[in-house]
């Protein structure tokens, strides 16, 4: 040991000594924080006891592979939900086994949230020490120390787990991903919606002639009701930047171009598959991530004529805005950012809560982190299939292969 070492290593057991700290070895442990849960599977089973109004929920974070809709497999970091495991099998059933998009985590206002994320490490690239956090993206009430940003918060090493606590206030679309190297992470997959459903939900009101017990907000008068809602997170990714991290190369960061644009996810027709896609395979066919099925968030939208959608848009990406459509189909925004498109002072008709601000379109644009809700009314609409798809034609592509990429199905039957 060098002498500038040697002294920096006594000054180091000076300070524990003098604070009171034991020298120990560093360590790392899988500790799952769930009210009532007493084995750590962030579930209730047997003799334990859900308190009222908690929900709580397990993720691993770590890498795996996605397959783009040209066939590609495409290496990422990414989430997987591990909820009901023990701690043990988190971590084993965690590892290679990232989604692309992020499990969606469907919440109610009113509800406390405790969200376990534990880092199973990276399995393609060991020499990656990356920590790793979950930013609730727009959540309004948030305790610095669980706000997944490095300047007021911290990351979770290999091997660690920490749980987030969220009172959940407000309801709305919002988006989750990990913000340590945030460009890096969010371009390599670590991207996922999250809603929150109003207190409003199974009240039942009357509007525009129809009745309704689901609602984007707590509108007051039914005029964000829905019957069925679809989360759709619009991602895009570089694939020479993933393959460059896959190689251990220099990553193009400068260079970022995205090549594969994709709701929830997949691209087109892979968008329309209703199932989880199969496990990337190999040049050889052999699987690529033991076998795990890491897409498993379709975004075919179907419904019966005459019903009323809410589409829960979200984007993602870290280069591009995107302009979305649904071709023939009217969209009214009602609200955007977890807010209700609504005013702050009454508007003479009944509102108390303030005026009225939808309005009606036909396409949305999003800049990447922004999220946007839109009521689609299929009353005198045509039975048949629609299309859901973004107006950059550039992006209608799997890369090089035309005639994919953004788009979607709306099938009404």
């Amino acid at each position: 040991m060098n002498t500038s070492v040697f002294h920096k290593h006594c000054l180091t057991l000076a300070v524990a000594a003098t604070l009171g700290l034991a020298a120990a070895p560093a360590g790392a442990s899988v500790l799952v924080q769930c009210p009532g849960d007493m084995d750590g599977d962030a579930t209730w089973t047997g003799a334990e006891v859900r308190p009222a109004g908690v929900t709580c929920m397990h993720l691993a974070a770590g890498d795996g592979f996605a397959t783009m809709a040209d066939g590609k497999p495409l290496y990422g970091f990414g989430f997987s939900n591990v909820t009901g495991l023990s701690p043990a099998a988190a971590v084993k059933t965690g590892i290679l086994a990232a989604n692309f998009s992020a499990p969606t985590i469907a919440l109610n206002e009113g509800e406390e949230f405790y969200l376990t994320l534990t880092n199973v490490g990276m399995a393609i690239r060991p020499d990656l020490f990356d920590p790793h956090t979950v930013h609730f993206h727009g959540f309004p009430q948030q305790a610095p120390v669980f706000d997944g940003m490095p300047e007021g918060s911290f990351g979770v090493n290999m091997g660690s787990s920490i749980t987030y606590h969220y009172q959940l206030n407000d309801p709305g679309t919002y988006i989750y991903h990990c913000h340590m190297e945030a460009t890096e992470h969010m371009q390599m997959g670590m991207l996922g919606q999250v809603f929150v459903r109003p207190a409003q939900d199974g009240t039942l009101k009357q509007y525009g002639g129809r009745s309704y017990n689901k609602f984007a907000y707590n509108d007051g008068d039914g005029s964000t009701g829905y019957n069925s809602d679809y989360p759709i997170l619009i991602t895009s990714v570089d694939h020479n930047f993933h393959d460059a991290s896959e190689a251990v190369q220099p990553l193009p960061f400068a260079d970022m171009k995205d090549t594969y644009a994709m709701f929830n996810g997949r691209g087109y027709p892979d968008t329309v598959n209703p199932a989880a896609l199969p496990s990337p395979v190999d040049e050889t066919g052999a699987s690529k991530n033991n076998g795990v099925r890491s897409q498993k968030n379709s975004a075919l939208i179907s419904t019966v004529a005459g019903r009323t959608l809410l589409l829960r848009l979200a984007n993602l990406s870290v280069t591009n805005y995107y302009t979305v459509t649904a071709l023939g189909l009217p969209m009214r925004v009602v609200g955007g950012g977890a807010h209700i498109a609504r005013g702050p002072d009454p508007d003479g008709a009944g509102h108390a809560q303030g005026k009225d601000l939808y309005y009606n379109t036909a396409s949305v644009t999003l800049g990447g982190g922004e999220t946007v809700d839109v009521i689609v009314d299929t009353r005198g609409v045509a039975p048949g299939t629609y299309f859901l798809y973004g107006t950059n034609l550039n992006y209608l592509s799997n890369n090089q292969q035309d005639f994919g990429g953004l788009m979607t199905e709306i099938v009404i039957q």
